[in-house]
């Protein structure tokens, strides 16, 4: 039995659209994994010259880093990154090039073993090839599964509550708690704030492309912001705590994850799928993430 051609063409999900988002998540990723260096190194240079500040850097410490020329020259690169990163949103679905972002990983961790002259155990390799594989197996079957779903009002009321509840359960924890965290908390923090960030602006950029503007779309903005300032402040924490690389494999596996399941949960992106890819999304998800936990406690300059 042989499949004609125009049939296996509607079995891939992938259109030229898609296709066009793709290379311009992994420019992304590139500029990622360059801010992600040049901020850590502001951080610790901000670090070395003040007083050790238990719960997070201080006010006093968030004013420096717009002294250091290291950390403003990583800002500028991450703000391409995130340019690169909503050009490839308006053209593919969140579930096909957010995932992508996990090249900033290897990119970083290779960078960080050159700069800081400690070379990668062999655990810490290992974690990092859990983290890419299982991210590059996600992509793999979204991209051959995934549809570009568009979002409904009700939709956008149900991201934003969940948001809210988000948002509020990290300040009460950080409020209570921010003396005994570590990195973990602020890297998983912020992928997951970061993941919302992905979808709102996602939602943003088709409304306004559909000139629906109203006060909807402005509250998606706000929530927008806010996750994504607190997002900025739990990154910062994570540079002045663990290792660039941990950072992003943090970033890039929990955000995509999060995007991902709002994606698949809310938006019905993967609602198409069959269910051994429902299957093999659950596997390389759970593989990524403990890669993740691997790298932070195995990576040499992790506390």
């Amino acid at each position: 039995m042989t499949l004609d051609l125009p049939e296996l063409a509607v079995d891939i999900a992938i259109d030229p659209a898609q296709a066009i988002g793709i290379p311009l998540a992994l420019v992304g990723a590139v500029f990622l994994s360059l801010g992600a260096q040049f901020q850590h190194r502001g951080v610790a240079k901000v670090e070395a010259n003040t007083v050790e500040v238990t719960g997070g850097l201080n006010m006093h410490q968030l004013a420096l880093l717009l002294a250091r020329p290291s950390w403003v020259f990583g800002s500028l690169m991450l703000g391409l990154a995130i340019v690169f990163q909503l050009s490839s949103l308006s053209f593919a679905p969140i579930i096909v090039v957010q995932p992508l972002g996990a090249v900033a990983l290897v990119i970083t961790s290779i960078l960080n073993a050159r700069v800081s002259k400690v070379s990668l155990n062999r655990q810490s390799v290992i974690a990092i090839v859990m983290c890419v594989g299982g991210v590059g197996l996600f992509v793999t079957v979204a991209a051959f599964t995934a549809v570009d779903k568009p979002v409904t009002d009700q939709n956008l009321v149900t991201i934003l509550i969940i948001l809210a509840c988000v948002l509020a359960a990290f300040a009460v924890a950080f409020g209570m708690l921010r003396n005994r965290f570590k990195a973990i908390f602020y890297i998983i923090g912020a992928g997951v704030l970061y993941g919302f960030v992905a979808t709102l602006a996602k939602v943003v950029i088709s409304r306004i492309q559909d000139g629906n503007v109203e006060w909807l779309t402005l509250l998606c903005l706000l929530g927008l912001l806010l996750a994504a300032a607190l997002g900025a402040y739990f990154v910062q924490n994570a540079y002045s705590s663990g290792p660039p690389d941990l950072v992003i494999a943090g970033l890039t596996v929990v955000d995509p994850l999060i995007a991902v399941g709002i994606g698949i949960i809310v938006l019905g992106e993967a609602s198409q799928a069959p269910l051994w890819a429902a299957i093999l999304f659950v596997l390389a998800g759970a593989v990524a993430i403990w890669g993740v936990f691997v790298l932070a406690k195995y990576h040499p300059q992790s506390e």
